[in-house]
């Protein structure tokens, strides 16, 4: 039996509008301590994003969404955070913020496969 470590995850959304409250999800971020893992997935609808807002900027989301992928890869891609660990970044990634895309709560599992459940839970909970 493979071992099952505890990680965390929390839904990236959208909010294109502050003052109407609606969202969408398009993402998810996973973190695993044990396994030193944090990855980001995501996957834009535009079409559910212009029924939220006509006008919203597809391509600026396209791009906050993109920057979320790079800080969980580390490296020169993930500017300020280049330098932090997996955690710091997850944790940086997760904090509350009033811009179009917004973390949600963190919640916690159980996996063998930290990259499998990012996948898994973007398929459930995004796709």
């Amino acid at each position: 039996m493979s071992t099952r470590d505890v990680y965390e995850y929390a839904l990236l959304r959208v909010v294109p509008r502050m003052e109407r409250g609606e969202c969408m999800n398009a993402g998810v971020l996973v973190y695993c301590r044990a396994r030193s893992y944090v990855a980001a997935r995501t996957h834009l609808d535009e079409s559910r994003l212009k029924a939220l807002d006509p006008h919203a900027d597809i391509a600026g989301v396209r791009a906050a969404l993109r920057a979320v992928e790079s800080v969980c890869c580390g490296g020169d891609g993930a500017g300020q955070a280049a330098g932090d660990d997996p955690g710091r970044r997850f944790r940086w990634l997760i904090a509350p913020r009033s811009t179009v895309v917004q973390p949600g709560p963190v919640h916690t599992g159980l996996t063998a496969d930290p990259k499998a459940e990012a996948e898994r839970l973007l398929d459930l909970l995004v796709l």
